[in-house]
């Protein structure tokens, strides 16, 4: 146990240095020095906007907030407010046998105390637009999230699959809940809804689905940024324009794996999108997903509210810790799954991937790490080098982890590992 906490700071080690390198080289704390980063108004003001300055009684809401989960006192959705509601996998508690599912919760307002087209101009700099561009209009809608004041203390109830009433937590000081909740039975491989319950004018992605499960069989865990969408998440300007301006583009043939991995497991097998993107891409990267790959589960982070810089840094800082924890996660709600994990050398696929398989030995049965040339993507080439594939592998069987530039090359890999 000693050795493999070791093995883990090592390889945790390297991935960062290579992480603090790569922002280095391409200049990453320049262009976040000069993006906008909206200021919270009176958050008074937000939790209650009919309170009056002066007294402790108006001051109750916003150290409650504080509490988090274990807010005595929260507040209602509004018609002015923004609620999301994030897809999500229901499994079988290894402890209960009982169908259960974490579901997240995110409120806010549906204005901002940043001056938008500020921000839109701001970001329209960096990346070179001219004036009369019509991308304008397009950064403007994308960077909205970033922007939008958060709503600390905020409670969403919901209805699930029509008749099962959710209460969820109070959300926490950046406005997001999350709760695991018992469900009634659905078969496996069905799809639920889930409906928040907000007053008529409320905003947002205020429906999800839930995807059940069977405990046992095939999953996927996969990255998302290089590895099925093209980013360039070595290049500070690279990630501003295809997340603000550019259509997103899946990456070559990666679709088509996507859907014969699916063809060979079965309708129950769930997908992981685990992706070191801010929560603030939620709606951008469903509507991707649901483009061009499977239906399932995107796990995203939540350090980035009111924070264009914040997209930049989550994507190249602590990527490694953070995909471990989820995977993590994942384990203890399937432990009796085979995982397949895909991934790409640009971050710390390749160093999570080894530490969740020693973590957890026999419950990840194939690891693909696509291996990436463009030099925008990539950023220095070290990440290529064979020695970091064979150092964040150390003790995974050679037949388990592969490294590949063309996704035709995977067929057979997985075909070879389902029937087996």
């Amino acid at each position: 146990m000693v050795q493999q906490v070791a093995r883990s700071a090592t390889h945790r080690s390297q991935a960062d240095d290579m992480q603090h390198r790569t922002r280095k080289e391409r200049k990453f704390l320049d262009t976040e020095a000069h993006l906008p980063k909206a200021t919270q108004r009176n958050i008074l003001q937000v939790l209650n906007p009919m309170a009056k300055s002066g007294g402790l009684g108006n001051k109750i809401p916003d150290i409650l907030s504080y509490f988090g989960s274990r807010n005595p006192l929260p507040l209602s959705i509004t018609k002015k407010d923004c609620v999301w509601l994030l897809d999500n996998i229901a499994y079988k508690s290894p402890s209960t046998g009982e169908w259960e599912a974490e579901f997240v919760a995110c409120a806010f307002s549906q204005e901002s105390s940043c001056d938008v087209l500020e921000a839109v101009t701001k970001v329209a700099n960096k990346i070179d637009l001219k004036d009369d561009d019509p991308a304008f209009d397009t950064i403007g809608e994308r960077i909205q999230p970033f922007l939008q004041d958060i709503l600390p203390g905020r409670q969403v109830r919901a209805l699930h699959g029509g008749s099962t009433k959710l209460v969820f937590s109070p959300g926490g000081r950046n406005g997001i809940s999350s709760d695991v909740r018992r469900l009634p039975h659905s078969p496996a491989g069905m799809v639920v809804p889930t409906t928040a319950e907000v007053p008529k004018g409320t905003t947002g992605e205020v429906q999800m689905k839930t995807f059940f499960a069977e405990p046992e069989g095939w999953a996927v865990i996969s990255d998302i940024d290089d590895t099925i969408k093209i980013t360039q998440t070595s290049d500070p300007i690279g990630i501003l324009r295809t997340t603000f301006t550019e259509a997103p583009t899946p990456t070559k043939g990666l679709p088509e794996l996507y859907a014969f991995i699916q063809t060979l497991i079965t309708n129950t097998s769930p997908f992981f999108y685990l992706s070191a993107s801010p929560y603030n891409l939620y709606p951008f990267l469903r509507n991707f997903r649901d483009q061009h790959y499977p239906h399932g589960q995107l796990i995203l982070r939540d350090a980035s509210w009111m924070s264009v810089p914040g997209l930049l840094s989550n994507l190249t800082l602590g990527t490694q810790e953070y995909k471990v924890s989820r995977m993590q996660k994942i384990h203890e709600w399937l432990p009796s799954r085979k995982m397949i994990l895909i991934g790409d050398s640009t971050q710390s696929d390749p160093e999570s991937y080894g530490d969740i398989y020693r973590e957890f030995p026999g419950w990840v049965k194939i690891i693909l790490i696509r291996k990436v040339t463009d030099i925008a993507a990539i950023g220095i080439e070290s990440k290529n080098e064979p020695k970091r594939f064979e150092k964040a592998f150390k003790d995974v069987p050679k037949g388990v982890w592969h490294v590949f530039e063309d996704p035709a090359e995977c067929n057979k890999i997985i075909q070879d590992a389902v029937s087996k």
